[in-house]
């Protein structure tokens, strides 16, 4: 599966954030690099659905996806199990191995608010990976996480994201220097 995005354009208040952006998103990860401001959240908004775009194309994005948003969008005073349910509908079988390679524990019964934000937004990137979905849409999916999580992450998006495609706006591409890379804005 492929997404092909033709002369997309996108402004606020009349100010331009993406002109013309082509580019054809193929299974693995792509990852969007820009700074702050340049397109990266509003580029995958586009992708979803979120918004619509000024101008331009987007074929291949009416599917499945599965996103993590630069919020965790987590149920704050909900543990990990009941928040996976919420999503999800059902905590899938794998739910409980995934989450343990994030270092997190399903059975933990506190409410996510108790959590450290590194945990939170751990959770935040099981439940986006545990969804079905035949694309993810990762918006700065490291924020908060040690170079250690990070990694942990970073192997678990790979591996669930196989076959898929899977695009990650990050400002950080530790780890990620053989993933094609999308440059927006000025860099």
């Amino acid at each position: 599966m492929e997404i092909h995005v033709e002369g997309l354009c996108k402004s606020y208040g009349g100010k331009p954030v993406l002109t013309h952006l082509t580019a054809v998103f193929q299974p693995g990860i792509t990852c969007i690099a820009a700074p702050s401001g340049t397109g990266k959240t509003t580029l995958l908004r586009l992708l979803l659905g979120l918004e619509q775009a000024d101008a331009g194309t987007i074929c291949g994005a009416d599917c499945r996806w599965a996103a993590v948003f630069q919020e965790d969008r987590l149920l704050e005073a909900f543990s990990a199990a009941a928040n996976l349910r919420f999503a999800l509908g059902e905590v899938p079988g794998e739910a409980g191995e995934l989450l343990a390679r994030l270092g997190l524990e399903l059975s933990d019964t506190k409410p996510v608010r108790a959590w450290s934000g590194g945990m939170r937004r751990r959770l935040a990137l099981a439940r986006a990976l545990l969804a079905p979905a035949d694309a993810l849409a990762l918006d700065e999916p490291f924020t908060g996480l040690d170079r250690e999580s990070r990694a942990r992450c970073l192997e678990l998006i790979r591996e669930k994201g196989e076959g898929k495609p899977v695009l990650l706006a990050t400002h950080d591409l530790t780890g990620l220097e053989d993933a094609p890379l999308l440059r927006l804005g000025k860099s």
